[in-house]
């Protein structure tokens, strides 16, 4: 107890030297309260972006809707459907579109004023569920002052009327109007949305994932929870060899080649110049959504097949390595390559015999297939070096240590990217090698703390050590996969369909069962599990085919819902976002974005319609979330220094006794 005391006692009076007096804690419990009646902050969910960085621009910029729905509320009648389009695309994109706008403008003094007051009621709108503290935090502006005057008061107030015209003139007048309208705008599309959690794969696939990664490093309310993908680039970054292979190969899929060489820096021209010189015949390496006529009539086609040939045999060699020299992870069935029959052109997986596509392979020695050419050795140690070297990737993989983790807890939320490995009676699956025997929480946390010691010993880590990163992007129990194996090479070079089944753990077979997911929900520490979720994505949610994205009654929400092209077909949109407010959680599904221009052109948006409506009966307030628990903590401890200032136990203007408690 008398700890306790001890360490109350020094709390308060580092509380003091914050709030110097009793009048000041008085008027600090006075704000605090007034803030704990303010609608709770507006939460959007996003996963599996995969690179897909003109859609996801936009959503950010248009707050998934919002910020059109709010035109729609407070112009609706007095503006056209094409005059709010307009507005918005102004806000979302408010440089190019004035660009655009003021070039066909005789009366640019009228063409600003009449859109400077647009925006600024958008600006009220969205900003009167924020203190006004917190706004005038939000933005940074030279105009910071003016801006303030605007949204704080009416421009028909009464004895102001001129005062506020003036200002609006005077904006107008020094040449400062582009500067005002771009400051509102950067505001609306802050308030819009209060914090942006994101699900995991924001590499892969799609064309721009370093696009993407810089907006998020400019977002100040972003956290991440990792994904497979995001792992593979992370293991990358920290010089897993097979993780470097890994990258590369899937960015030869797509045809992606210029992240790597043009975002990121990585020399591939040694590879290429291998792969030319190596192989002679790459035609079912051709990447995705490519023909034959297309691998015959272009050479930058062959090429690519080529790389991906190469970089593949090197994987397939490293990943042999890889299931000898680590039987805990139970990966031997990776080991392939010695189960080619060369003189009939067919492979042995699991006592079935397949017919191989390609069977010309100069490097594999057939008496140790495993074995990396001289050539290979050099060219995979290059290609680590060049990938643990580059800045730009290090700046971007930095964000996921920073703003990311393995899950996240917030607001009775439970967020993780793939899946809780479980067996086949539901129950959480131990992972054996790890130590321990680790399940649920326990092994989360296991993973994240060791990531994060290879990211904060990067350089010194030894093989064994980085080849966990391997390990989580395609392991049998890993967190990030859920599935049996990865048959990348089964995909490449064996048409039959069957050698390409991947078995998904058991946790999809109970994805509906709302008693497992509670389960899981308590493993990780939340009690409350009738009003709590856990949101996830990983695997693409069939809309197309009707699958809908709560399941478990609602306790679990999958939002992977196509935003990367590659995957649009399958779900039958273009992406969800989960959003979370003071009046209950809706599921917004949005159509696929035409381009960057269109939506400036032509005031095009992403069409976004609610799919799932989640109300609640009483609006929530930030005292029923988690950041109102740490202010009525925060008023608890105020109250106690007040008592302490009238008692006499801690003096004013941080003057204190020193008070001896008797056991």
């Amino acid at each position: 107890m008398e700890k306790e005391i001890d360490f109350c006692l020094e709390y308060l009076r580092e509380l003091s030297k914050r709030f110097t007096t009793k009048d000041e804690a008085i008027a600090e419990i006075i704000n605090l309260n007034s803030i704990l009646a303010l609608p709770r902050n507006i939460e959007h969910f996003m996963s599996d972006i995969h690179g897909q960085a003109d859609a996801f621009c936009h959503i950010m910029n248009n707050a998934s809707g919002g910020i059109r729905y709010r035109i729609k509320q407070i112009f609706d009648g007095e503006l056209s459907e094409s005059e709010q389009d307009k507005l918005a695309t102004l806000i979302y994109y408010p440089e190019e579109k004035m660009k655009l706008e003021l070039e066909n403008i005789s009366d640019k003094y009228s063409w600003y004023e009449t859109n400077i007051l647009r925006i600024i009621e958008v600006a009220k709108k969205i900003s009167s569920r924020y203190t006004r503290s917190k706004v005038r935090k939000t933005y940074k502006s030279s105009l910071s002052y003016t801006i303030d005057e605007l949204l704080n008061n009416k421009v028909e107030q009464e004895n102001k009327d001129e005062y506020y015209k003036m200002i609006i003139a005077s904006v107008i007048n020094l040449g400062s109007a582009k500067d005002l309208i771009k400051a509102l705008c950067t505001l609306i599309k802050q308030l819009a949305v209060n914090e942006f959690h994101i699900i995991g794969d924001i590499y892969d696939r799609g064309p721009e994932p370093h696009k993407i990664m810089d907006m998020l490093g400019e977002n100040p309310n972003v956290d991440i929870q990792w994904g497979n993908h995001d792992i593979l680039w992370m293991g990358a970054s920290l010089g897993n060899d097979l993780s470097v292979a890994g990258v590369i190969t899937n960015s030869v899929k797509y045809n992606n080649l210029d992240i790597l060489e043009n975002a990121y820096g990585i020399n591939l021209r040694p590879l290429a110049n291998f792969a030319e010189n190596t192989y002679k015949n790459a035609l079912v390496w051709r990447p995705r959504k490519t023909t034959e006529d297309d691998y015959i009539e272009n050479y930058d086609i062959r090429q690519v097949a080529k790389i991906h040939k190469a970089i593949s045999i090197i994987m397939y060699k490293l990943e042999g390595q890889f299931a000898l020299n680590h039987p805990e992870y139970k990966m031997g069935h990776r080991r392939l390559l010695d189960k080619i029959d060369y003189e009939n052109e067919s492979i042995n997986i699991d006592g079935k015999v397949y017919h191989l596509e390609d069977i010309d392979f100069p490097t594999i020695d057939r008496n140790d297939p495993y074995k990396l050419t001289s050539e290979e050795e050099k060219i995979i140690k290059d290609l680590v070096i060049s990938f643990m070297n580059s800045e730009a990737l290090k700046r971007h993989i930095d964000l996921f240590f920073t703003k990311g983790s393995m899950y996240k807890i917030e607001n009775n939320n439970l967020m993780y990217h793939a899946l809780v490995p479980l067996n086949e009676n539901g129950t959480l699956k131990e992972v054996s090698f790890v130590e321990g025997n680790l399940k649920g929480k326990e092994l989360f946390d296991y993973l994240d703390n060791r990531v994060r010691y290879l990211y904060y010993n990067k350089g010194k880590n030894s093989k064994d050590e980085l080849d966990l990163m391997w390990y989580l992007w395609t392991g049998p129990d890993s967190p990030f996969f859920g599935k049996d194996k990865m048959t990348n090479m089964e995909r490449v070079l064996i048409k039959d369909k069957s050698s390409h089944k991947e078995k998904r753990n058991y946790y999809y077979s109970y994805q509906e069962d709302s008693s497992i997911i509670e389960n899981i929900m308590r493993d990780f520490g939340i009690t409350d599990t009738k009003n709590a979720h856990i949101i996830n994505g990983h695997i693409p949610v069939e809309k197309i085919n009707g699958e809908n994205p709560l399941k478990a009654n609602s306790k679990l929400i999958v939002i992977d819902g196509g935003f990367s092209k590659a995957y649009q077909k399958t779900t039958g949109i273009a992406g969800y976002t989960l959003i979370s407010g003071s009046t209950g959680m809706r599921i917004v599904a949005h159509e696929p974005f035409t381009s960057l221009k269109d939506a400036i052109i032509n005031n095009t948006d992403i069409n976004s319609t609610i799919e799932i409506k989640e109300s609640v009966r009483n609006r929530i307030t930030i005292a029923d979330i988690d950041k109102g628990r740490e202010l009525k903590r925060e008023i608890f401890f105020l109250k106690l220094l007040i008592h302490a200032y009238e008692t006499g136990i801690i003096k004013e203007n941080n003057e204190y006794k020193y008070i001896k408690f008797e056991k």
